[in-house]
C-alpha cells in the first residue's frame, strides 16, 4: 500500500541521517537529524561544545543520548519493515490459498458432469410399485420421543425420550424388554452397539452415559464419558470398543469404552454438530453434518477431515451415508434434503418442494439406496426416489403419516426391512 511505502521511506531517511550524524558526518542536503533535544539543529561531532564553552562532561551526555536516540531509531525502523515483511507474507499466502480454491473448484466442476436422474434416465430404471404400510405402534413413553437406534440384529431398537427413561423393545412383538431411569430427562440421543450388549445415550448434561444391557441393576450406568463442553447432540458405536460423540461446542469424539478415555477430538466445525454416521463399508470413516451448514467426512486414524460438503442456507440436523459409502444424504432446517458424492465432492441430488416449509429432523436410505427417508417438523415422514431429479412443483415419491406431532427420529433397520419413525406425540411407529 502507498501509505506502507510512505512510512518506510520516512523511516529509512531518519534511520540514514542518524547513521551520518553517529559517524560525524553532516546529514542529507536539506535534512536534519530530530534527535531527543528541544529541536533541529546543525549537524555537531558528540562531545563538541556550542561556542566552545560546553563543558567536556556535558559533551559525552549530550553523546550518550544522541546515541539513544539513534537506536531507539534503528529499533523502530527495523520493527517497521518486519511488520512489513510479514503483511507481505500474509497478502501472498492469501493469494496462494485463493488461487489454490479456484483450482479445486475447477477439478470438481469437471467431476460434476450430471445429476442423478439424469445418469438413472439413461439406465432406464423400473417404478418402485411397493408402498408402505405402518405395521406396529410402540406405545410406552409419556414425553417427547427425541431418537431411536435400531440393533444389529434388525428386530431390537431404543428409544430415548423426555419422561427420562431409555426404552428398549421388541420391534415385532411391541413388548418392553428394558426400561432405564436417565439422571437427566434431557435426553437428545441414543445408541445400540454393535452386538447388542450396550446402549448410550446423552443430552443437555453433556456427558454420554453407556448401560449394559447384561447386568441385573440398571440404575447406574457403567460408564460416563465426559469431556465435551457443550450438549451431546448424537452418539455412534464404532465398534463394542469404542463410540464416537458430538456436542455443541463444534467437535466430535472418540471415546474408549472400556477405560472411558477420549481417544481422539475431531474439531473442525464452526458451529454446533448436530449429527454423525458411521460407514457401513470402512470403519475408519464417518460424517458429521452441523450448524455451520456444511457436511464433513473424516477418517478416523488421522483426525483430519477428508471432505467438506457446502450447499444448505441453514443447520443441517441430520447425516447419513449411503449403501456403499461412496455418497452421503443431508436434512437441513432449509426444507431440504441433499445428496453429496465423495468421488466427485459434489451434490448430485436434491430434494424439495415449495409446499415443503418445515425443517428436516433426520434422514436414512434404504438398503439399497434407492429410498432416502426424511423426517419432518410437519408430523410427516416422506420418502424420496434418489434416482429421481424433482423440481419444486414435484411431490415426494411417498408420504408416511399417522404422527399428530413432530417425527425428531427415524432409522431403518439393519436388513432393510422396515423403518421406524419416533415422534413427540410419545409415540413410536414402523413401517413395512
Amino acid at each position: 500500500p502507498r501509505s506502507g511505502d510512505a512510512g518506510f521511506l520516512e523511516t529509512f531517511s531518519l534511520s540514514l541521517s542518524l547513521d551520518l550524524v553517529d559517524l560525524g558526518l553532516p546529514p542529507p542536503r536539506g535534512e536534519e537529524p530530530r534527535g531527543p533535544g528541544p529541536g533541529p539543529g546543525p549537524a555537531r561531532r558528540c562531545g563538541a561544545s556550542r561556542g566552545g564553552q560546553r563543558k567536556k562532561k556535558e559533551g559525552g551526555s549530550a553523546c550518550f543520548t544522541r546515541r539513544s536516540g539513534v537506536a531507539r531509531a534503528r529499533a523502530r525502523a527495523a520493527k517497521i519493515m518486519s511488520e512489513m515483511s510479514l503483511q507481505a507474507r500474509i497478502q501472498a499466502a492469501r493469494q496462494q490459498a485463493l488461487e489454490l480454491k479456484r483450482q479445486c473448484n475447477e477439478i470438481r466442476q469437471q467431476k460434476l458432469t450430471g445429476y442423478m436422474g439424469e445418469a438413472a434416465g439413461r439406465k432406464n430404471f423400473s417404478p418402485i410399485l411397493q408402498k408402505l404400510m405402518s405395521r406396529r405402534q410402540l406405545k410406552g413413553h409419556f414425553g417427547k420421543v427425541y431418537a431411536m437406534h435400531w440393533a444389529g440384529d434388525s428386530q431390537q431398537l431404543v428409544s430415548a425420550s423426555q419422561d427420562g427413561k431409555l426404552i428398549v423393545w421388541n420391534g415385532q412383538t411391541q413388548n418392553k424388554i428394558h426400561a432405564i431411569p436417565l439422571r437427566s430427562s434431557w435426553v437428545m440421543t441414543c445408541a445400540y452397539s454393535t452386538d447388542g450388549n450396550f446402549v448410550a445415550c446423552g443430552g443437555l448434561d453433556n456427558i454420554c452415559s453407556i448401560y449394559t444391557l447384561a447386568q441385573p441393576n440398571m440404575m447406574r450406568p457403567t460408564r460416563e464419558l465426559a469431556a465435551h463442553d457443550g450438549y451431546l447432540s448424537c452418539c455412534r458405536f464404532v465398534d463394542n470398543a469404542q463410540i464416537l460423540t458430538s456436542s455443541g461446542d463444534s467437535t466430535c469424539i472418540l471415546w474408549n469404552v472400556e477405560t472411558a478415555d477420549d481417544v481422539k477430538s475431531f474439531a473442525d466445525h464452526s458451529g454446533d454438530v448436530m449429527s454423525v454416521a458411521m460407514s457401513s463399508t470402512d470403519p475408519n470413516m464417518f460424517v458429521s453434518g452441523s450448524c455451520d451448514a456444511t457436511a464433513k467426512v473424516w477418517d478416523l486414524r488421522s483426525g483430519q477431515c477428508t471432505h467438506t460438503f457446502e450447499g444448505h442456507e441453514s443447520d443441517i440436523n441430520s447425516v447419513a451415508f449411503f449403501p456403499g459409502s461412496h455418497a452421503i444424504g443431508t436434512g437441513s432446517d432449509d426444507s431440504t434434503c441433499r445428496i453429496f458424492d465423495t468421488r466427485c465432492y459434489g451434490e448430485v441430488n436434491r430434494f424439495d418442494n415449495e409446499r415443503f416449509v418445515h425443517g428436516i429432523t433426520s434422514v436414512a436410505f434404504s438398503s439399497s439406496g434407492r429410498l432416502l427417508f426424511a423426517g419432518h417438523d410437519d408430523f410427516m415422514c416422506n420418502a424420496w426416489d434418489t434416482v429421481k431429479t424433482y423440481d419444486e412443483m414435484d411431490d415426494a415419491f411417498m408420504r408416511l403419516a399417522g404422527h399428530e406431532n413432530r417425527v425428531s427420529c427415524l432409522g431403518v433397520a439393519p436388513d432393510g426391512m422396515a423403518v421406524c419413525t419416533g415422534s413427540w406425540d410419545t409415540f413410536l411407529r414402523i413401517f413395512a
